[in-house]
Formats: C-alpha cells, structure tokens, sequence
C-alpha cells in the first residue's frame, strides 16, 4: 500500500506540473496580467465575486487566472479563500436609492422620473464579430460621462403611492447567515435570495425561463433595472456612529407581476427581486424572477407544481459548487465500490443462468 500511495503522489504532483504547462500556455505570447482580466473580462469577473460571495476584483482575476478560465473552479477558489478571512463586523444595509447608477432603465415607463440611463450594455449591438478587436493596437476607447450622483427614486415607489403595488414588509431582525449556518426548510425570503445570489447563473436563468414559458404563471415586467456605486457603512462601536468603509457596484432588479389577489389580500402588483454584486444584469433580472414564484404560498396562490415553485428543489440545486463536487467525486477512484457491484451482478447472472437451467430440465 505504502508503494501505491507513493506512487499516486508522484502521478499528482506530475499532473499538477502539467496543470500549471497548460495554463501558461504557448511561453511565446505574453502572459496575462490580473489587471488586464480585471479592466478587460469584467462581467466574468463579476460574476465570480457574486457567487463566490466575496467582493474583490483583484482576487476574482487571480482565480480566473489560476483556474484557466473556468469561472465555476474560480468561485469554488474564491469561497474557499473566503473561509480563511476573520469576519470583524457587520455593514449596514447598503442604500440603492442613493446609488450612482451608469445603467437606469425600466421596461413599465417611458418617461421614469430621474430619467433612464442606457449606460453600457449589449442590449443593442449586432452580435456581429468585431475584427477590429483583433487589431494590435486599436483605437482608444471614448470616455463617455460620469455617472449620475443624485438619488434616484424607485419606479416601485410611485406604484406604491397609489397602493396599487404590494408594500414591502422592513425589519430590524438581522436575517440568517447562510454561510455561518446550514440551510433549513422553509426558508424565509431573506435567505432564500441570499441562496440565489450565490447560485448559478445557469441554473437561475433556466429556472427564470421556465416561468415565463408558464411553469408558474409569471408574467413579469422590469419595473427597474439599475447598477452602479454604493456606499457601504459600517458603525463603529468605539466611535459611536456610522463610517464608509468602501464603495462596491451591485446590480439590483425591481420586477413587477400582476396579482389577481386573494382571500385577504387585494387585487395589485407584487414584486420579485435580485440583487447582485457587479454588473450582472441577467442573473439579477433571473433571481427577481426565480423570488417572484417562490412567493406562491406567502401570497395564497395556488402551487400549480412547477420547478421555480419548489423551494427546496430550487434552493438546493442552484449552487454550483456543491453541485460540481457531487458530480466531479464520481471521476475519482471507486474501485472497492465498483468491484462489490461487479461481484453483485455476477451472482445474479449466476442465479439467473442457474434457473433458466432448471426450467429448461
């Protein structure tokens, strides 16, 4: 046994060696820099920050880096990072209101009070391949304008003012943790979008999808997309009061969903919602979508036993690091197992072989 481990590490560390030749590639083109995947691959890095749960770009380049490009091995390498770090408190919940928005737009009013705000998105471009870019030295980019810095108020609110959308209940509880505590079911809402926040983009997407192909009778309208800054704040016992303690960019999503009302509750708009960090438009639009059906049971709808309805199927299957190492532990040696079912299925056939034998007598 002590020769086979040997020699299993040396075939680790070989293939490691190997690893690391492949991820450099050809030594002839230049390496890349974490700063040119940070300023240059943002969305990619984005999203490894949002389901990695760790605000950082620097870190997010470094393990899409390491990673060869593989988003879901550079989360599971950011969430394993973020077990290391000390927790030293707790922000106060950021304000969106007050976010410097570079993208503002909603899909319910033309004219928004504050204005809309296309800023950068793909929204509108070809998706024709641009050859340009594969130009040694193109052009600069032109510098468009500063993002807007005065508060801009929800659409959701100007709904609310004439009560013709469900109002959102505010606490002081702090909700539960899932990354200090293990998930139970049900879940509350808080948690359930902590979930999805963290779960991937695929998975939500498809979820999402699949509601509005009418596998949960959602009928959504963007009543708000944003993304930009926000100040995050945290109070300082020893001071007495609350300090920026950094700006971080989120995208969040407002959708609005008719509501035929119920036994208690009249007819209106209810809500779904997605928040997320980065620019990260299409799982913040999904997430709003996924919440937005599973509020079926606190809004008395009927559960019609569509998938986004199901909590725990939704909430247990999105996260794509558990889901990667159920499915990956399965390429790894299994040969005790495999050798009790070979032996299984052979006195079977056996036994099976042994009566057909007397049958035929």
């Amino acid at each position: 046994m002590y020769v086979a481990v040997k020699g299993g590490e040396r075939a680790i560390d070989a293939a490691h060696e190997w690893l690391a030749e492949e991820r450099r590639g050809d030594p002839k083109v230049p390496e890349l820099s974490l700063a040119q995947i940070r300023e240059q691959m943002s969305l990619a890095v984005n999203r490894v920050m949002a389901e990695g749960s760790l605000y950082d770009p620097d870190l997010a380049a470094l393990a899409i880096k390491q990673a060869r490009g593989d988003l879901i091995e550079a989360i599971f390498l950011i969430r394993a990072y973020r077990t290391t770090l000390p927790r030293i408190g707790h922000s106060r919940p950021v304000e969106t209101s007050d976010m410097r928005c570079d993208r503002r737009i909603s899909a319910t009013f033309k004219d928004a009070p504050g204005g809309q705000v296309l800023g950068p998105t793909f929204d509108y471009t070809h998706r024709l391949l641009d050859f340009e870019l594969a130009a040694e030295g193109a052009a600069p980019v032109a510098q468009t304008g500063e993002p807007q810095q005065a508060s801009t108020p929800r659409i959701t609110d100007f709904l609310n003012r004439d009560g013709l959308i469900q109002d959102e209940a505010h606490g002081d509880a702090t909700p539960p943790d899932m990354t200090r505590q293990p998930m139970e079911y049900p879940a509350d809402r808080p948690l359930r979008l902590q979930a999805l926040t963290r779960g991937d983009e695929g998975f939500v997407l498809g979820m999402a999808y699949s509601t509005q192909r009418g596998y949960g009778r959602n009928h959504p309208f963007v009543g708000e997309l944003r993304i930009g800054a926000v100040e995050v704040e945290m109070e300082i016992p020893e001071l007495g009061f609350d300090i920026c303690i950094g700006e971080v960019t989120l995208t969040e999503c407002e959708t609005v969903n008719q509501f035929m009302g119920s036994k208690t509750e009249p007819a209106q708009f209810t809500r779904g919602y997605g928040l997320v960090f980065g620019q990260t438009e299409r799982k913040a639009i999904s997430m709003a979508l996924v919440d937005r059906a599973l509020r079926w049971q606190e809004l008395g709808e009927e559960n019609v036993g569509a998938p986004a309805q199901d909590e725990e199927f939704v909430l247990a299957h999105s996260d794509n690091i558990q889901a990667t190492g159920f499915l990956e532990h399965i390429k790894l040696p299994h040969y005790v197992d495999f050798q009790s079912e070979l032996e299984l299925v052979r006195k079977m056939r056996r036994g099976a072989q042994g009566s057909m034998k007397e049958a035929a007598e």
